[in-house]
């Protein structure tokens, strides 16, 4: 077993009026939110897949599948909270988060202490070690054209 492992984690969700926007578990104040069976909670998505994946454990839809209705709004806490409990139980502790946010809008850095503090309590870490970056596409692309948004996570596990 190695004594750390890395996790990288990707997920997109499109714009959607009419739903909340919610990232890290914070709710963002926006005229629209994403679309997506659960909350859409991109960024905590992009983070439970980085700890599946340094567990060696699949992917967010391994383990909580579009089409099952249990998920239908879920909160992504769960997720989040199952990911380091699996990880928790194949003998590592979660010790950092490195994660950045692509959305052309609303501008989030009001919002970044909120997030990383949530994020921490989820993950049961210390605020100081988890990271959270915010970025534009420069209105190129889905995102940048208000279509989509992207979250990115980088996470290392530590063996207990």
């Amino acid at each position: 077993m190695s004594r750390f492992r890395i996790g990288l984690g990707w997920d997109v969700h499109r714009t959607a009026a009419g739903r909340p926007l919610v990232l890290g578990g914070v709710r963002i104040e926006a005229d629209f939110g994403l679309e997506g069976h659960s909350d859409a909670d991109v960024l905590a998505h992009a983070v439970t897949d980085a700890i599946l994946g340094a567990a060696a454990l699949g992917d967010i839809g391994m383990h909580f599948p579009d089409t099952d209705p249990a998920w239908k709004d879920a909160s992504s806490e769960r997720f989040l909270v199952h990911a380091v409990e699996l990880a928790r139980r194949q003998g590592y502790r979660l010790t950092h988060v490195d994660a950045t946010v692509v959305l052309e809008r609303p501008k989030l850095a009001a919002y970044r202490q909120a997030i990383r503090e949530n994020l921490a309590r989820m993950l049961g870490i210390d605020v100081g070690n988890v990271s959270v970056k915010f970025k534009t596409a420069e209105r190129m692309g889905p995102v940048g054209e208000g279509r989509t948004a992207e979250a990115q996570a980088v996470v290392t596990l530590e063996a207990d």
